[in-house]
């Protein structure tokens, strides 16, 4: 579970990367499993947006691993009128950014790169938290004074998006 605050912090990094590569039309993070967790996509329907990223990055992690290139890193895809470029962001997230056929393209690589290492920090730090307040037998956000006196093992089934399509940040 996100707090708002978390997603306050992602779409204004999506509002600041829109400012600093003018050529941007639009700026999307997602979960691997499809699921939008905000978005500046005017004019793009961004759950579509997210599902199709979901599908394009299954078929991106599974390239990569038949290929023996490693976990997935980023997708770029050209159309006759422009881009879509989608950034592994943190361990289950992705960013896809949509731009204009006149874009840098190495300046959006640098960009993005950058902005899905920021996105990854903060969804990866936001479900860390939530996991251990679950584990803490507490919701999110709450402020126990006494440590709990007996806790309880929940099985969980990994999603199965997910579970396949990790993605890789690290250098």
């Amino acid at each position: 579970m996100v707090s708002e605050e978390d997603l306050e912090a992602v779409l204004a990094e999506l509002h600041q990367l829109r400012n600093r590569v003018p050529q941007l039309t639009g700026a999307l993070a997602a979960g691997v499993d499809g699921l939008v967790v905000a978005h500046d996509t005017p004019g793009v329907d961004p759950e579509g947006l997210a599902a199709l990223t979901a599908a394009a990055l299954g078929v991106a992690v599974r390239v990569a691993d038949a290929t023996g290139n490693g976990g997935f890193r980023e997708l770029l895809v050209r159309g006759e009128r422009g881009y879509v470029a989608t950034y592994a962001a943190g361990r289950t997230a992705v960013l896809t950014l949509l731009a204009q056929d006149r874009v840098n393209v190495g300046r959006l690589h640098l960009e993005g790169r950058r902005a899905g290492a920021r996105v990854g920090e903060l969804l990866d730090a936001a479900d860390a938290a939530a996991r251990q307040a679950r584990r803490a037998g507490r919701p999110l956000g709450a402020v126990s004074t006494t440590p709990p006196t007996t806790r309880t093992r929940t099985t969980r089934t990994p999603r199965a998006a997910s579970a396949d399509a990790r993605t890789a940040t690290d250098s």
